[in-house]
């Protein structure tokens, strides 16, 4: 079987299953994050996060999701960390909503998720920062996110400076470096199909404490 006959089929394969029946969004959402997993050539966590400035003005770069809360979870929601001080978490900091783009070509599918965010706990950014590889946890410290850099030079010293200053030793978190949780008020699921006829399906609540009313969309 050639790598296009195997692509054709895995996309009839997931075409056939009806997700559109399905009521829970986030089940759906780990489903597909788990067929990615296995089909995507390079981080099928990868999203698009947008946020909007001071001046209203939409901004979009893509980052990494890093935890989806449990079920057990009051608020479940789409975890992921930065800079404090860069350009996401200050426009964050000023405008806590945001949205978020999963899209997963191999497997023609793609999820839209928007709603409010909220800044992680202390305890889950330092477990989450210490479970970094060491030299990303030197780069936190020695990258200004997002401001004027006068050279590579320039960032390679901060980041020998900081590695001489840690040692071998362990690394703190930055007070600047943290994490956010986005809590959905919208998520929507969308399945390519032939001749652009997709399979869109919506799912709306107020806020986290009322149930999700499902809709399904034209293409």
């Amino acid at each position: 079987m050639t790598d296009e006959e195997s692509e054709s089929g895995a996309f009839e394969a997931a075409a056939a299953a009806d997700f559109t029946a399905s009521d829970d969004p986030f089940a759906l959402f780990e489903a597909w994050l788990e067929e990615a997993t296995a089909s995507e050539v390079n981080d099928p966590n990868g999203m698009a996060l947008a946020t909007v400035d001071a001046a209203g003005m939409p901004d979009v770069r893509m980052v990494l999701l890093k935890g989806l809360d449990g079920a057990e979870h009051p608020e479940r929601g789409f975890v992921f960390y930065t800079n404090l001080e860069s350009a996401k978490g200050e426009e964050l900091a000023q405008s806590p909503r945001a949205a978020l783009l999963f899209h997963w070509k191999s497997l023609r599918r793609q999820v839209r998720v928007r709603g409010p965010v909220t800044p992680v706990t202390a305890q889950e950014a330092d477990a989450y920062f210490a479970s970094r590889p060491r030299l990303s946890r030197i780069g936190a410290w020695a990258s200004d996110q997002s401001r004027a850099l006068e050279s590579r030079f320039a960032l390679e010293k901060k980041v020998a400076r900081y590695t001489a200053q840690f040692g071998i030793g362990d690394i703190p978190r930055p007070p600047h470096w943290s994490g956010f949780r986005l809590t959905p008020v919208q998520i929507e699921l969308w399945h390519d199909r032939p001749f652009r006829l997709h399979d869109r399906v919506v799912f709306r609540r107020a806020d986290a404490s009322q149930a999700w009313t499902k809709t399904r969309l034209y293409p």
